[in-house]
């Protein structure tokens, strides 16, 4: 699988961190945009580290770690706005913090204190999806809603909206996510495929889940597919901006592989040396998609001390609020889970809602 700058290979930003052309997509931000970008996956890589080291002291139930996928993250979500919709898997993290989710609220989640308590109306963010592809079919769902509802090929552009969902390499193999593109191709919904192939599905890699590059799947469901180095976040970025724009148009869909690697393991209940080599993570530790973004800055004289020191006490207070505030959720209370299942209780819920809080109080009568 041609990992070589081209047409087949959307890069321009070299892991050594030059900038180079590509003939159908450029990135017009300047260096205090790419510097933002940094800051932003800098962040994100921190929540990761410290998720994870809660997750080994027994403080969350589980961790899908996102180590060395902040470049594909942070680049497609910066090319999101209102009203677009984003439809997470359940390694986004990136995008969540690009979208001011309360990294907080993320972290209720593993924790087993809480379902999932963003405002996804307000940040236009949607709930993690642990049953892996659904969300590409809810993602294709919500994209017809906005044709309906008005907000596609508009005469302002600025009024129009797309969803774009991710998923991994794995999701490919699922039913969910062939059934969402021929939806999504039949009705031309305005959505983007953004999946973030990080050469693993849990201890399978890509070779044998598929025969071909990924992108040319979506072919046979007459949905372009463009292949995007997911380690540069400025060709991520510029290819998220045309598919987003072609779905907000109204010209249908579009899937975007971004091509990049879980450096991690595929949660914190998994162990990747029992499958793969450390010849294979150094590999891909020298295309760093933080460290590309360093250089390329450096070299542009676009970085200097203030800003990697301000940067740095940025993460270490995000650590430090992360550890403390974790460990001062309050324990769920049981009964909860009946409120929180139905705008409105059915009464057969509510009868064995009744039965259960009786059958705690009894327990209090016991010990009295």
């Amino acid at each position: 699988m041609s990992e070589t700058p081209g047409a087949d290979f959307v890069q321009l930003l070299t892991p050594d961190g030059r900038r180079i052309d590509n003939c159908d997509y450029r990135f017009d931000g300047d260096d205090a945009e790419v510097r933002e970008y940094l800051r932003q996956m800098v962040l994100a890589r921190r929540l990761d580290a410290e998720a994870t080291a809660l997750q080994r002291k027994g403080e969350l139930g589980l961790w899908p770690p996102s180590l060395g996928q902040e470049a594909a993250q942070i680049g497609s979500a910066a090319a999101t706005r209102a009203p677009d919709e984003i439809v997470p898997s359940y390694r986004e993290h990136g995008v969540l913090l690009s979208a001011d989710v309360d990294p907080l609220d993320v972290l209720k989640t593993f924790r087993g204190t809480s379902m999932v308590d963003w405002d996804s109306r307000a940040t236009r963010v949607h709930l993690y999806s642990f049953v892996i592809g659904t969300q590409t079919l809810h993602a294709v769902g919500m994209a017809m809603g906005m044709q309906r509802d008005g907000l596609v090929g508009n005469p302002d552009p600025a009024d129009d909206g797309a969803a774009i969902v991710y998923f991994g390499d794995g999701a490919t193999s699922q039913g969910d996510v062939s059934e969402a593109f021929v939806f999504a191709a039949s009705y031309k919904a305005p959505v983007v495929f953004f999946c973030q192939n990080n050469q693993w599905a849990i201890s399978e890699p890509i070779e044998v889940q598929s025969r071909i590059p990924l992108y040319r799947r979506s072919a046979g469901f007459g949905v372009p597919g463009v292949r995007v180095d997911g380690n540069d976040v400025l060709a991520v970025k510029a290819v998220t901006d045309a598919a987003l724009a072609r779905a907000r148009r109204g010209d249908g869909p579009t899937f975007v592989e971004a091509f990049t690697y879980r450096m991690g393991a595929h949660t914190t209940s998994d162990d990747p040396t029992k499958y793969r080599g450390r010849d294979e993570e150094e590999k891909w530790r020298r295309r760093d998609p933080i460290a590309r973004v360093r250089a390329y800055l450096t070299a542009q004289g676009a970085l200097d001390q203030s800003f990697e020191d301000a940067l740095a006490a940025e993460a270490d207070a995000l650590a430090e609020r992360i550890r403390t505030e974790v460990l001062e959720l309050p324990e769920p209370a049981f009964e909860d889970l009946f409120a929180n299942a139905y705008a409105d209780t059915p009464a057969a819920v509510e009868a064995q809602r009744e039965a259960y809080l009786a059958y705690e109080a009894s327990f209090e009568e016991t010990d009295a």
